[in-house]
């Protein structure tokens, strides 16, 4: 077993424990916060996350992997206090968050426009792989892309290079955002592919948007696991059917399990996600979604293998190649 990046260092693979592989700890939109005054207490916001960081804990996880970059409103120093007070592991990630552009500062800044004939998006990703993050010292033990409904644009298809060419020189794995109805994870898989990423190292992120097993099954058999990543967000019963449905199938290796849930979320105002989505929080999985998926059939073994083994594979990864 290797060594995994988190905030507070490196630990053991196996140290690692039950898993949610794709969630968030503070989600903010930082340009609005330092010019008008969105409310954002930071003191506050903290304190809220070590509470829900530590009912966490109590629920049995071990680890999160917060899978919040620039474009979402990172702030890993921020996260490095909530880390300091609370024994659940978190994984920090790089990469770059859109669903069709990019600041204009990319703008003059691609690969052959610049001196040094590397894009500044392969640059600022190995930077904070090679010195850590925004001068904190955290390295991130994944990267991260996104492909949503406008699907390749110029913009999304360039940041997947660059995070594909990153994993190829550092041996990161690659976790990404979806838009399962448009089966963008397939546009995901030819980029990636066309780069020489072993699609094993990749998660496809927000499969479990769809009920779609062919679809499902394809992703699988390429060699990517699957992020059954948004419990809490939509029908519970038809995500917990899908999963259950690729157990029974001996597909439990290739999934993992989570939320994409946070404990600040600025993009809508906390009452209206309460109405629409209140069962979208770190302890859905714990107390709802594994009793369900025991009384479909699912296995422990396949639950360790969602939770634990697939997890531990994918973070404790090889170097780059």
């Amino acid at each position: 077993m290797g060594q995994v990046q988190t905030v507070r260092g490196p630990v053991d693979a196996e140290a690692l424990g039950p898993t949610l592989m794709h969630e968030h700890v503070f989600i903010r939109s930082l340009e609005l916060e330092r010019n008008w005054p969105t409310g954002f207490d930071a003191r506050a916001a903290v304190e809220n996350a070590v509470e829900r960081l530590h009912e966490l804990a109590e629920a049995g996880i071990g680890t999160i992997v917060d899978l919040t970059v620039p474009g979402l409103g990172r702030d890993v120093e921020l996260v490095q206090e909530v880390a300091a007070r609370v024994p659940v592991h978190i994984v920090v990630a790089t990469g770059y968050y859109t669903y069709e552009v990019l600041p204009h500062y990319f703008d003059g800044r691609a690969a052959g426009l610049r001196k040094s004939g590397v894009d500044a998006l392969d640059e600022f990703f190995l930077h904070d792989v090679e010195e850590g993050i925004a001068g904190t010292g955290v390295r991130p033990g994944i990267l991260k892309c996104c492909t949503d409904e406008p699907g390749l644009t110029p913009a999304v298809e360039r940041i997947l290079r660059a995070v594909a060419r990153v994993h190829r020189a550092t041996g990161l794995p690659i976790s990404t955002h979806t838009h399962a109805a448009t089966k963008r994870g397939l546009d995901q898989q030819r980029v990636f592919g066309e780069e020489g990423v072993d699609l094993s190292r990749v998660v496809i992120g927000h499969s479990g948007d769809s009920t779609d097993i062919d679809y499902l099954t394809t992703l699988m058999d390429a060699g990517s696991v699957l992020g059954m990543d948004r419990f809490g967000i939509g029908p519970t019963a038809e995500r917990v059917a899908t999963v259950a449905t690729l157990c029974a199938m001996g597909r439990a290796d290739r999934m993992v399990l989570s939320h994409d849930a946070n404990c600040h979320f600025d993009w809508y105002e906390p009452e209206l996600l309460q109405s629409v989505a209140a069962d979208w929080h770190y302890l859905h999985i714990s107390r709802d979604v594994l009793p369900a998926l025991a009384d479909q059939g699912v296995t422990d073994d396949q639950v360790r293998a969602m939770m634990v083994d697939a997890p531990r594979r994918v973070l404790d990864h090889g170097p780059g190649y």
